[in-house]
């Protein structure tokens, strides 16, 4: 099931395009132009949700479009969407030891980073 958040794109005098989610405090992102900014805030937004997920916290629903923040002009709305899953499952999985250290230099969430990249495979290969 996939669920749309909304993302505020912050446009800054100079440099990158920042954008941060208000049902998600913590979870910011940027990039250099609004397609960037935003293909990274939803991979930011799925990693959190699934670590969310992983540590058994409940992910809020969307705020209504009422309650977000009210800025004069240098704020955007976005939607981005995320995909919730109903519920993990542990496996024992078998994996070459070199890569498994690698995978941990780049992250303290294994499970998700699996599981994001196992979801970016099936998009590729439909």
């Amino acid at each position: 099931m996939e669920v749309q958040y909304f993302v505020v794109v912050e446009f800054g005098p100079d440099g990158p395009i920042g954008v941060w989610f208000p049902d998600f405090p913590g979870c910011v992102t940027a990039g250099a132009s609004v397609e960037e900014a935003l293909l990274n805030a939803r991979e930011a937004l799925q990693f959190h949700v699934d670590g969310m997920i992983e540590d058994g916290e409940a992910v809020p629903g969307p705020s209504r479009y009422e309650d977000l923040p009210d800025d004069a002009g240098h704020l955007r709305l976005a939607l981005v969407g995320v995909r919730l899953a109903r519920r993990a499952k542990r496996i024992n999985i078998t994996i070459d030891e070199a890569l498994l250290a690698r995978i941990e230099a780049r992250t303290n969430n294994v499970s998700g980073f699996l599981a994001e990249a196992a979801r970016d495979r099936l998009a590729r290969t439909g």
